[in-house]
């Protein structure tokens, strides 16, 4: 049985829009080298580099829920459009000021357009494919994340030897491509005009219904927060741990991180083909479990291998979780509100880019690295447990 069959069914749709975002990702480098450019570049203290990285993510934050219901009210693409085009404009100026305040201005301005893209975008494929198709759907969206994340860094990391400005220029430029991509590309035609009865008369309960008084879905966002935090120490406590406490170099930390892209590239998508008919809610329950077996076992670590090892498990429930976890709000969201929905998802995101560095690394400070990793165990077992009472929501 050949893995990678499933994508034969996806939608043109989907591929197109997967394109747009390789594009995108494949610029994206402003962003991963902000702190260096900002105590570097322009020469401000390291608590001023936070303060602009906290104001990104905050404007992340506030932002969500907005742009997902602007995404109901004008379109998907629109708004897709919208803040790729504007947000590669900002790339291209912001090299021009140097004003603290005015990068912190622009900053905020900056999270506001660029974060605007994936609660659209997440609306825009939930629209797309058949039901037992979402999985897939979102898995070769990540990938197309993923892939060009590869690269992208990778490569501002060459251009930040020879001139910061040009992290700025490069990312504009292709987040203008991934624009005019999207804007002159020719779709194919999709509606939802032909949803079943059923989810037409929630769509008209939901109308006056505000998505916070959506107590199932409250309740299952907060079973992803735990869970969450435990995977962004990925990018915060966990290269500090690697680097600092075990003393191994940064080209081995790239090399071990290289082994989460890989496997996300050759494994994500026939996975989630092969569980496509799972109930979302056993996806997640097996996702989160191995994330919390996976970063838990850090406690442990003897040496390279075993670090490999804890980075292979918490990588397949990483793969197994975030598309699973998209495919449940596609499919529990009321119709003509997935850009909603979606908004809200994207701002539980948000939340822990602010909430997982800062809990992470003052936990690591103050306590030391077996009660961070133990933390993240216990952590990740919480969204397991609260993850097993979805199944009483499960509508498939």
């Amino acid at each position: 049985m050949n893995p990678w069959k499933g994508l034969k069914n996806i939608p043109r749709n989907v591929w197109l829009i997967s394109g747009a975002t390789l594009i995108n990702r494949t610029g994206t480098m402003v962003l991963p080298f902000l702190a260096l450019y900002l105590t570097q570049g322009i020469e401000v203290s390291i608590a001023e580099a936070g303060i602009v990285l906290t104001v990104y993510g905050i404007g992340a934050l506030v932002s969500a829920p907005f742009v997902g219901k602007l995404s109901d009210r004008i379109g998907s693409m629109n708004v897709m459009k919208l803040s790729l085009l504007s947000s590669g404009l900002v790339f291209l100026l912001f090299p021009w000021f140097s004003d603290y305040y005015t990068i912190i201005l622009l900053t905020f301005v900056l999270s506001i357009l660029s974060e605007a893209f994936r609660p659209a975008s997440m609306s825009f494929l939930s629209e797309q494919g058949e039901p037992e198709q979402r999985k897939t759907i979102f898995a070769l969206y990540r990938l197309a994340i993923n892939l060009g994340m590869s690269i992208g860094p990778v490569v501002g990391g060459i251009l930040t030897t020879i001139n910061f400005s040009l992290l700025f220029y490069v990312d504009g430029v292709t987040t203008l491509a991934a624009g005019l991509y999207i804007a002159f590309v020719h779709w194919d035609n999709w509606n939802d005009e032909n949803s079943d009865e059923t989810t037409n008369e929630t769509t008209e309960v939901n109308k006056v219904k505000p998505v916070y008084k959506d107590l199932r879905y409250m309740y299952y966002l907060l079973t992803l927060l735990p869970v969450s935090i435990v995977f962004f120490q990925n990018f915060s406590t966990l290269p500090l741990y690697i680097v600092e406490e075990l003393d191994y170099t940064k080209p081995t930390l790239g090399a071990l991180f290289m082994v989460n892209t890989i496997l996300i590239i050759i494994f994500e998508v026939p996975l989630n083909t092969s569980t496509g008919k799972w109930q979302e809610w056993k996806s997640l329950v097996l996702g989160s479990f191995l994330t919390a077996i996976g970063f838990g076992a850090m406690a442990l670590v003897q040496d390279l291998s075993f670090i490999i090892v804890t980075m292979v498990i918490w990588t397949f429930g990483e793969m197994i979780v975030f598309p699973s976890a998209s495919a449940y709000v596609a499919g529990i969201a009321p119709n003509k509100r997935r850009g909603e929905y979606m908004g809200y998802y994207q701002m539980l995101f948000s939340t822990c880019f602010i909430l997982a560095p800062f809990i992470g690394t003052h936990v690591y400070e103050s306590f030391g690295s077996t009660v961070l990793w133990a933390g993240t165990f216990v952590l990740g077992i919480t969204s397991t447990i609260m993850m097993l009472r979805l199944r009483r929501f499960s509508s498939n």
